[in-house]
């Protein structure tokens, strides 16, 4: 599904290392949904539609078949891990303190500008580029009707049926793009690779290793990107803004974007005027 943003700029709140390895390396990492803040939103989306397809067959009677359905339910929530898809994630609001405090290294940070039409222009096959929702109550959403009319046609609940599995994995590539209503002032957009959907997939996967943990992500080569639509990384990334409480150097960071050769990006730093200010412990 692509969907058209014209002209949008999408903001990147992020901290300075991972800019680094942005500019230095003209590398984008989508990280594991189930690994970011709102790793929660894709069970949530996933018990939401279940409850409304159950209660429609409740409702009319069909007791069986709403057990039956809340059972497939069941075991495909257990499968959650295999359906994970990678993302990196762009809010269309600049200079925003919310974005600021939850993705911006609390304020500290730094917020990354991309032009959101080429982005779109960039995306293919496992990669895709979505507008986030943000919904509580499914019963209106299009999926439900989907599995309601399969069960009703008779259809077998498996994942062996062809027209089940195809359902569900509607229904997950759906809860990645899925927020809570509590979100929706973030004004979301996802850069998102779904690398279950084909057996090839020509992105390998690397692991960030912490003192506490190791993550899984896939590097994209926005060169590579860029070139394949004929766009320099200056054309992408089109500004730089310092968090609100970050201690950078605004002619420091100019001089470091000047050294990687990227002169006309060094002429678009600014500081934040966002007044995020947090009170003293």
């Amino acid at each position: 599904m692509r969907q058209e943003y014209g002209n949008d700029i999408f903001y990147h709140y992020t901290d300075f290392q991972a800019l680094d390895g942005i500019l230095s390396h003209a590398q984008l990492r989508v990280n594991n949904v189930l690994n970011m803040n709102d790793a929660a939103e894709m069970r949530h989306f996933m018990k939401g539609l279940r409850n409304a397809v159950v209660k429609r067959l409740e409702d009319e009677g069909e007791k069986i078949h709403a057990r039956n359905v809340r059972e497939l339910f069941e075991e495909e929530l257990e499968k959650e891990f295999f359906y994970s898809a990678y993302a990196a994630c762009f809010s269309f609001y600049r200079d925003d303190a919310a974005q600021w405090e939850r993705y911006g290294n609390r304020g500290r940070g730094v917020c990354i500008a991309f032009h959101g039409d080429l982005l779109q222009m960039m995306v293919e096959g496992n990669l895709s580029l979505h507008q986030v929702f943000y919904q509580d109550d499914m019963t209106g959403h299009k999926l439900v009707e989907v599995f309601y009319r399969l069960v009703m046609e008779g259809e077998e609940l498996s994942v062996d049926n062809p027209k089940i599995k195809k359902a569900m994995n509607d229904a997950w590539i759906c809860s990645v793009v899925y927020k809570h209503p509590s979100f929706s002032s973030e004004h979301e957009v996802r850069l998102i690779i779904y690398p279950y959907e084909t057996d090839y997939f020509d992105v390998k996967p690397c692991y960030h290793v912490t003192t506490e943990r190791i993550k899984k992500y896939y590097p994209l080569d926005l060169m590579a990107m860029c070139k394949k639509v004929g766009v320099g990384l200056e054309d992408l990334i089109t500004e730089l803004i310092i968090g609100p409480e970050s201690t950078q150097s605004t002619s420091i960071l100019q001089d470091y974007l000047k050294d990687h050769g990227l002169h006309r990006l060094a002429g678009q730093v600014s500081s934040s005027s966002c007044p995020l200010r947090r009170p003293p412990t």
